[in-house]
């Protein structure tokens, strides 16, 4: 079984990434491991905070640049409160998104510099990159008739953007962990976990 430690699960909204994350989560603690799970932006308390504003706080302006650096401020208290030390511990993390998608959002579909936005997420993670990223890819329709009605500050981006985000994903990917892979999230739940696990053997 491959020796992957920290694994990040990425792509747009609608491949079912929570669902995949706990039944790795699961499967891995079956082979003996322990997990821990986090979401990013989140699983602190600053990132909670920051979290909320800005998903679902929409009353409150951010420009594209702002809006880059409090998710960069959040991973980076993320990566030194509770990734880093779960590694030393022993631990695997599964991480519901990581850097490439502060990338693929604020760059390739916001339009900020991509890579100055790799130059600043080295500074803000310290160097750290999964040891595997899993993107989980589907057609932008697909994705957003399984997100349904919009509800957070993304999510309410329209097709054109979802379509650059989607393309960013493919071609950034390389660059978001040591392994990469991409699942098509396009068959039923069982199939993607199926196609996931096939990394690890």
């Amino acid at each position: 079984m491959a020796d992957y430690r920290f694994i990040s699960f990425d792509g747009i909204d609608g491949g079912g990434k929570s669902t995949q994350i706990a039944w790795l989560a699961e499967w891995l603690t079956e082979q003996g491991h322990e997990v821990l799970s986090v979401r990013d932006p989140g699983s602190t308390k600053l990132g909670e905070a920051v979290r909320e504003i800005l998903l679902h706080r929409q009353e409150i302006p951010l420009a594209s640049r702002a809006e880059m650096l409090l998710y960069m401020a959040c991973r980076a208290q993320m990566v030194e409160e509770v990734i880093r030390p779960a590694l030393q511990a022993g631990k695997i993390v599964l991480s519901d998104r990581f850097l490439l998608a502060n990338v693929v959002y604020q760059g390739c579909g916001g339009g900020l510099d991509v890579e100055e936005l790799w130059r600043v997420g080295e500074v803000a993670t310290g160097g750290l990159l999964p040891d595997l990223t899993i993107v989980l890819d589907l057609p932008v329709d697909v994705a957003l008739s399984r997100v349904g009605e919009k509800t957070d500050r993304l999510e309410s981006r329209g097709v054109a953007y979802f379509q650059k985000v989607r393309d960013g994903f493919l071609r950034e990917l390389p660059r978001g962990g040591k392994a990469t892979k991409v699942v098509s999230a396009t068959g039923s739940p069982e199939e993607v976990k199926h196609a996931i696990r096939e990394a690890f053997l």
